[in-house]
């Protein structure tokens, strides 16, 4: 009987899931996950552009508040995110990463590209772009 192509995606997602859980993606960066998702929140903001505060990193985070705001603390002691005033909205403050925050994320994204170079060296220059092209699509389909 042959296997569905859904069914060999949701397989392969999990094994994925379960090497980056592992922290296998994260190179030598000497934080601890939870604190990383805060950073990796606060980039994906900045790279948006749209502003984030505790709020919104709990949504990205999908835990609730008072969760969301042990966390954020934790990154700001850490030295990877500051705290700054919303000028549109005094009694908001928003986050921001630190020079330290931004060196760790490109840490981070080095190591990465370069496992994910290594996994595809032998794929054609199509094939990348394929599957560039088709991972970006599922990603943003599966919301």
């Amino acid at each position: 009987m042959p296997v569905e192509p859904v069914e060999v995606v949701e397989r392969a997602m999990v094994r994925l899931r379960r090497r980056m859980t592992r922290r296998s993606l994260a190179g030598e960066a000497q934080v601890n996950d939870a604190t990383f998702g805060v950073l990796d929140a606060v980039e994906a903001a900045e790279h948006a552009g749209a502003p984030i505060g505790v709020s919104e990193v709990a949504a990205a985070l999908s835990v609730d508040q008072p969760r969301a705001s042990k966390l954020v603390a934790a990154a700001v002691a850490a030295g990877l995110i500051r705290r700054e005033a919303d000028q549109a909205d005094g009694r908001r403050t928003l986050l921001a990463r630190t020079e330290a925050g931004r060196d760790l994320s490109e840490q981070v994204h080095d190591h990465r590209r370069t496992k994910f170079a290594a996994a595809m060296a032998d794929w054609s220059p199509a094939d990348r772009a394929d599957f560039a092209r088709l991972l970006t699509r599922f990603t943003d389909a599966f919301g």
